[in-house]
């Protein structure tokens, strides 16, 4: 048997899967979530399909705070180390509407090519 290789998030969709993940009920309450968190939380939910690498996450968040998507602060994690925790702003959630809406928009256009005869 071959190494069994994890699909690779496609590409564009890394955005939404963060600001997705930040949307969730309760994160914006207690305070946002850091950047491991965010990387679970996508693994979980994706039942362990997606992996986002450290490589691409934290350059992916730091862009998101210079276009002002997301904001960050200092705190301690659960396992009392300092973590950056990062919450959506309103120009976030405004723009992962417009992710989730181009997102839709491709998926439909790609189904038709892979049903087309």
């Amino acid at each position: 048997m071959g190494t069994t290789t994890r699909p690779e998030i496609p590409p564009g969709t890394l955005y939404m899967l963060i600001l997705k993940s930040l949307a969730r009920t309760g994160v914006e309450e207690s305070g946002g979530m850091h950047g491991y968190g965010i990387a679970q939380h996508i693994q979980r939910i994706s039942g362990d399909i997606l992996q986002v690498e450290e490589g691409s996450l934290y350059p992916a968040l730091q862009r998101m705070l210079i276009k002002g998507w997301v904001v960050a602060e200092w705190k301690q994690s659960e396992n009392n180390r300092r973590a950056r925790f990062y919450r959506l702003t309103s120009d976030g959630h405004k723009q992962l509407a417009r992710e989730l809406q181009d997102y839709a928009h491709v998926a439909t256009a790609i189904g038709r090519v892979i049903e087309a005869v």
